[in-house]
């Protein structure tokens, strides 16, 4: 998914999750090592629960294995992998229609970080470091203790790069989880998970233009997309705690590809297995947008509305995110007043953040002059500027004020 350094990180470390079903007949022949804790009950409870995004109950079941387990770096990783996503599903950085892009790196899309999540978040990583670092002293070639400092450091990677976005700072970070799981790989290499971090760095760097990849191939630094997907697929079907999250970056990967079709038949797998996450079913609905398959998208985003409507059904929702595409869908087939009244429900979601409310005011107003009604147009732009004067929004509002849009 990316085309310059700064990319790196959004790969590494991609947060949906997608479900073991679809890939289950691609596995890999071999055994599976892994620390022994990721085969507990109670553990995978709590990655259940992570799954359909009740983030406060994974949270509150991986404090408790992290009790009994106080000097495990794995256990303080599992606290800091929610707590990561928690943050990022708050901020509106969990929707892959953010990444199917380059916007995440050359607009400006703000974020208004929370400084107590930020230094728990930071608290935690160094915390798992540091504990790796003590069994690593003991043990050069602990690959438990390799794995949990590379995912700690991924994971404090991902936070710098899409909420700080500290590009150099998430960048070293991220290549040393790159080596630490690296190193796994020569030391076991059916430690399946470890092909997670590896194989997107492999990915992203065989992806990379030409010019660029001769570029820091002076430095040593190679990637292949082949081998970075098989590794993936390797992850996605025999990873103990990475095959949803392999099965995220695979997916992303698809999508900037536009292979649609099997992008979507592994967002409608994990669907089936997870069917209470909110994520999972706006991923198909987006996917096929995507496609071109309008109406069906239509169709899968109202389904979406409708199982929110059920009480406790979706243990945590960003509707807002499914009423924009929605309204995307619906312009793209020219249904007019149902797409600027789709963008105005998006609006008015109490969840919604300034930005998205922006885009969907800025979006009815293009819609209502697509329908030649100016006026209208104009007060939602004016409704955009009102909400941020300085933003990119506005200042597409203001050029639109003096001259009505008129489509691409």
């Amino acid at each position: 998914m990316m085309r310059r350094p700064a990319h790196l990180h959004f790969a590494l470390l991609a947060g949906l999750l997608f479900s073991f079903s679809f890939y289950a007949q691609t596995a890999f022949a071999g055994a599976v090592e892994t620390n022994p804790l990721n085969r507990d009950a109670k553990v995978r409870e709590a990655f259940d629960r992570f799954y359909i995004m009740d983030y406060n109950g994974a949270l509150s079941r991986f404090q408790a294995i992290r009790n009994e387990h106080p000097n495990n770096p794995l256990a303080t990783d599992y606290l800091l992998y929610t707590t990561v996503f928690k943050e990022l599903f708050r901020l509106d950085l969990l929707d892959t229609t953010f990444y199917a892009n380059d916007g995440f790196l050359t607009g400006k899309h703000t974020v208004v970080e929370d400084p107590h999540a930020r230094d728990q978040i930071k608290s935690l990583s160094d915390q798992a470091v540091d504990q790796a670092n003590l069994q690593l002293k003991a043990n050069p070639n602990d690959v438990n203790a390799l794995f949990a400092r590379g995912w700690a450091k991924s994971l404090e990677a991902t936070y710098l790069a899409m909420v700080e976005r500290s590009f150099s700072a998430a960048l070293r970070l991220a290549n040393q989880a790159r080596g630490d799981h690296a190193r796994i790989l020569q030391l076991n290499p059916d430690y399946v998970d470890a092909k997670l971090v590896v194989g997107n760095y492999e990915y992203v760097i065989g992806a990379l233009p030409l010019p660029f990849k001769i570029f820091i191939g002076f430095a040593g630094i190679h990637g292949s997309k082949a081998t970075g997907m098989e590794m993936l697929r390797d992850a996605g079907a025999r990873g103990v705690i990475t095959s949803v999250e392999a099965r995220v970056c695979m997916m992303l990967f698809l999508r900037r590809e536009a292979k649609y079709q099997e992008a979507e038949q592994i967002a409608e797998g994990l669907v089936a297995e997870y069917p209470r996450d909110f994520l999972f079913h706006l991923e198909v609905a987006n996917l096929q947008k995507d496609a071109g398959a309008g109406l069906k998208a239509i169709s899968s985003y109202r389904e979406v509305i409708d199982l929110a409507k059920k009480p406790g059904y979706f243990p945590s929702a960003q509707l807002e995110l499914v009423y924009f595409g929605l309204g995307d869908t619906l312009r793209g087939q020219r249904l007019y007043a149902d797409a600027v009244e789709a963008y105005r429900d998006a609006a008015q979601q109490s969840t919604i953040s300034p930005e998205l409310k922006r885009r969907c005011l800025l979006a009815a107003g293009q819609v209502y002059d697509l329908m030649r009604d100016h006026d209208k147009a104009k007060q939602q732009y004016q409704a955009v500027i009102d909400l941020g004067r300085d933003s990119v929004q506005a200042d597409q509002a203001r050029r639109f004020m003096k001259t009505a849009y008129a489509g691409r």
